[in-house]
């Protein structure tokens, strides 16, 4: 599917730690991420590149934890609102966050800082596959898969909802790519798959469309 296809559709309509507690339990809450890093900002930005190459070591619950976070954490709670880590138009956050690792696909849930199991089961191959054989997203111990759902800022904001969740996505792999940094690990953006064979790999529901893959893992 053709990104120009691809709008015109959208316009219409971790280590064994993990595995086992989410095996048992469904649900994992995250350890609390940290709020100061090892580099500044401005040594994370200088420091960026992408990484293409990655060890088969799995990321520990602080590190998948720490990136989630960064990716679409809860960042203050004034009452009953929830404000998180990237900037979403009329914060109406319609994003979701997938999390592929070697024990399976996970949900990520801000407001508890957790991981749902959605999918006992290693789904990289299938997603590299998807990504046209891209080795990153097959070797990465993490793989973040960046989903949408366009309904809630196109029914407040017309066509225009669009622009402001694509770009919302970027703001997301952004922060990932620096969290990455800051923690000693390896990223890189994937944007060239197959959208309907990534949607069918992590079961999407109706209404959510994946836009970005941002492997993650150990250098090799």
């Amino acid at each position: 599917m053709t990104a120009i296809q691809r709008s015109n559709l959208l316009v219409r309509s971790s280590n064994s730690a993990i595995i086992k507690s989410m095996t048992q339990n469904k649900l994992i809450l995250l350890p609390r991420p940290a709020a100061r890093g090892r580099f500044s900002l401005e040594e994370t930005i200088a420091k960026r590149r992408s990484v293409r190459t990655f060890s088969r070591g799995q990321l520990s619950p602080v590190e998948v934890g720490q990136l989630l976070w960064a990716a679409q954490g809860v960042t203050a709670k004034p009452g009953n609102f929830y404000f998180r880590s990237a900037p979403s138009a009329g914060a109406l956050y319609p994003m979701e966050i997938y999390t592929v690792t070697e024990s399976g696909l996970h949900r990520y849930l801000p407001e508890k800082h957790a991981l749902e199991l959605m999918m006992e089961r290693d789904l990289r191959n299938d997603l590299s596959i998807a990504s046209l054989g891209q080795e990153p997203v097959r070797e990465a111990g993490l793989d973040i898969v960046i989903c949408a759902a366009y309904e809630r800022p196109y029914s407040r904001y017309g066509e225009r909802g669009k622009s402001y969740v694509d770009m919302e996505a970027g703001h997301i792999a952004q922060n990932v790519h620096l969290q990455a940094v800051a923690l000693g690990l390896g990223s890189v953006p994937i944007g060239a798959f197959d959208d309907v064979q990534v949607g069918k790999i992590l079961g999407l529901p109706d209404g959510q469309y994946p836009l970005y893959i941002v492997p993650v893992g150990h250098v090799g």
